[in-house]
C-alpha cells in the first residue's frame, strides 16, 4: 500500500469513526455575538390596522376548508381560511400600507367561536421593510379585547418575543369582513 493509499484509507477510517461516535453533533454552542445577541435588547411598539376582506372582487382571505356539518354550525367549527392581508397605519384602507398579514385561521371552538390565528406580518415600509413577526394564539372574536403571542420574527425581529392585543374596529355583518387593529410590544435585538 502506498502513502497516498494508506493516507486516504485513514482518513475515511477517522471520518467513518467521528460519524459513528456522535462526535459531529448537528448541534453545537454559538458564540451570541456572531448573532448579534451581544447588543442590548430593544421593546418595541406599533400599531396596524389589519383588513380581513372576505366578500366583493378583492378578496384577501378565502376559505379553504369549509366549516363540518356534523357538530354546531354556529361556530363553523372546522372552517380554515388562508390571508394575506393588508395591513395599514389607519382603519382605512385607501391608509398607507405598511406590510401583509400572511397565514391563516381556523375555528377551533364548538361552543364559542374562537379562531386559531398562525400569520406572518411581512412588513414592506421602512427600516424594517423585508422583517417579518410571527403571530400566533386564540382569538375569541367577540371579547372586546383578546392578546395573541409574538412567538418569532425574521430580519430585524430575529429572536423576537411579545405579544399583540387586538380589538375589532369594525365588522361589516353582511360581508363579514373586518378590521382589527393590532397593537403589537415586541422585545427584539
Amino acid at each position: 500500500m502506498t502513502n497516498t493509499h494508506f493516507f486516504l484509507f485513514i482518513t475515511i477510517l477517522l471520518h467513518s469513526f467521528h460519524t459513528l461516535t456522535g462526535a459531529d453533533d448537528f448541534i453545537r454552542p454559538v458564540d451570541r455575538s456572531l448573532l448579534g445577541l451581544h447588543k442590548e435588547e430593544k421593546v418595541s411598539h406599533f400599531r396596524v390596522y389589519w383588513h380581513d376582506i372576505v366578500g366583493g372582487k378583492h378578496l384577501s382571505s378565502v376559505q379553504v376548508v369549509p366549516p363540518t356539518n356534523k357538530v354546531n354550525t354556529t361556530t363553523i367549527f372546522g372552517m380554515i381560511r388562508m390571508l394575506d392581508n393588508p395591513l395599514t397605519l389607519r382603519p382605512s384602507l385607501k391608509s398607507k400600507l405598511v406590510g401583509r398579514a400572511q397565514g391563516f385561521y381556523a375555528s377551533t371552538g364548538q361552543t364559542e367561536l374562537d379562531l386559531l390565528m398562525a400569520m406572518n406580518f411581512a412588513f414592506v415600509e421602512g427600516k424594517y421593510n423585508g422583517s417579518s413577526i410571527t403571530i400566533m394564539g386564540r382569538n375569541p372574536i367577540f371579547n372586546k379585547t383578546r392578546e395573541l403571542a409574538v412567538i418569532g420574527g425574521s430580519g430585524l425581529f430575529r429572536f423576537a418575543r411579545g405579544y399583540a392585543q387586538l380589538k375589532t374596529y369594525t365588522k361589516d355583518i353582511n360581508a363579514t369582513d373586518a378590521i382589527v387593529e393590532y397593537n403589537v410590544y415586541v422585545i427584539h435585538y
